[in-house]
């Protein structure tokens, strides 16, 4: 697949003696969860380093959590304070096992902030990811409301949109829909049927990507939502029936009872363009209506524009990879044929390859980016194209006409010969690098 899921938590582990008095931190009262430091002094562990971070990053007691510090510096020897992003760095260099409880301790400190968050951590549920891996981004379930089934209008109601305006675009069976980045950034999701096709768009703010999933497998559909956590600062959706985690770059499930099912959400074309652009190519898109049953500050650029203005993460991540900046926009691409290698092209490459030729395992392909800086790939079936005109004309080897829609390229005969679209979106390195570890990157 080409995911590094990293090491599944040691559910297994005869850690049962430990047991009480990690879980006395979880007391209402001063005392037993100061008696719980003690002990836990008595017995460390440095598995026990991801359980005491998450335990100062929610304590309400800023005397607990001072003492809390003073044992992690105590029993590991690293003066790092209450930077907790240090601490789990430092927990993810250590080649100690987490005790087989530490779920049911994460089910049941987070479960105080939402008893729904309960579900997500037990020692009995299946993860094909690290726990200690997985950060509380800060919100409850859906706490960042996904739009379900939202308004759209027609191009020309839109005047909220300049177009110059971020946008993101799609084309499901003739159906052309635009996607505010400017909305979105607030909602994160959307679950709809386009074309006919049950979906659910998934952006995440910190790690920068748009995916289109569809959201029905082998018959059933799921009913995707917001977990309010994170994995490597990629957010992790939940499904209603089951209350399993989701990888969002990934499309599988990570975390609860559909582990190891062998589900993953096909994944559709989307392109991150801006309005102008795409109402020029599709005039008879429609747009997500800015009456979205909810009171948002909806101007361009407004959500995260901190965190976008640096390169600086909110929640750090165990893999990196310096070869471009945290932030830097790539195109990514990823194929489910076995062993294919993904791959991801810098936009400022792209840019200075608008025509570029490449490979994702037995796929032959061809990324084309637009004078605006939309980036599309289709499938070549070993065609070779020797120009394009940054818009919608391309020639291939044999000096024969192409025209590119969002959906194909198709040859300008009167043969119906077409060649198909395939799936990928931007994202920020990091975020790609921190899901696809093995990627290879053109830049």
């Amino acid at each position: 697949t080409g995911c590094d899921t990293g090491t599944a938590v040691d559910a297994g582990r005869d850690d049962t003696s430990a047991r009480p008095a990690l879980f006395g931190l979880l007391h209402s009262e001063a005392g037993r969860q100061l008696g719980a430091l003690e002990a836990l002094d008595r017995e460390w562990q440095d598995g026990y380093v991801p359980a005491l971070v998450e335990y100062v990053s929610l304590a309400q007691s800023p005397a607990l959590a001072r003492r809390a510090i003073g044992l992690l510096q105590k029993r590991t020897g690293q003066d790092l304070g209450y930077d907790l992003n240090a601490w789990f760095a430092w927990a993810w260099t250590r080649d100690a096992r987490l005790p087989g409880y530490y779920a049911d301790f994460k089910s049941a400190l987070y479960a105080r902030i939402d008893p729904r968050f309960g579900g997500y951590f037990a020692a009995d549920r299946a993860a094909s990811i690290r726990l200690d891996e997985v950060r509380w981004g800060g919100v409850v379930q859906d706490g960042i409301p996904p739009l379900r089934q939202p308004a759209m209008v027609a191009a020309g109601e839109a005047d909220y949109l300049d177009d110059d305006n971020v946008v993101f675009g799609l084309e499901v069976n003739g159906d052309a829909r635009a996607y505010p980045q400017r909305i979105l950034a607030w909602h994160e999701m959307f679950t709809d049927t386009v074309g006919g096709v049950p979906v659910a768009g998934v952006y995440c703010t910190l790690c920068g990507s748009m995916i289109l999933y569809e959201s029905s497998v082998d018959g059933v559909r799921y009913e995707l939502g917001t977990s309010g956590f994170l994995f490597r600062s990629n957010k992790l959706m939940y499904d209603r029936a089951t209350q399993s985690l989701w990888n969002t770059l990934w499309g599988t499930p990570v975390i609860g009872r559909l582990v190891g099912e062998g589900i993953r959400l096909p994944r559709r074309s989307v392109v991150t363009t801006t309005w102008g652009e795409w109402r020029r190519r599709h005039p008879t898109t429609t747009v997500l209506s800015i009456d979205t049953g909810y009171r948002r500050v909806y101007g361009e650029g407004v959500a995260y524009r901190d965190y976008f203005a640096t390169d600086e993460l909110m929640f750090n991540t165990s893999q990196t990879d310096r070869r471009l900046p945290n932030k830097a926009e790539v195109l990514g691409l990823v194929f489910g044929d076995g062993d294919a290698r993904p791959l991801a092209i810098a936009a400022v490459y792209a840019r200075e390859h608008p025509l570029l030729h490449e490979r994702v395992g037995e796929s032959e392909l061809v990324v084309l980016t637009d004078r605006s800086g939309a980036m599309r790939v289709y499938g070549t079936g070993g065609r070779r194209f020797e120009a394009w005109d940054g818009d919608s004309r391309l020639t291939d080897a044999e000096g024969r006409a192409w025209t590119l829609h969002e959906d194909r390229l198709q040859l300008d005969t009167v043969d119906a010969v077409s060649l198909p679209r395939l799936p990928s979106h931007s994202a920020f390195w990091f975020g790609w690098y921190g899901a696809y570890t093995n990627t290879r990157l053109l830049h």
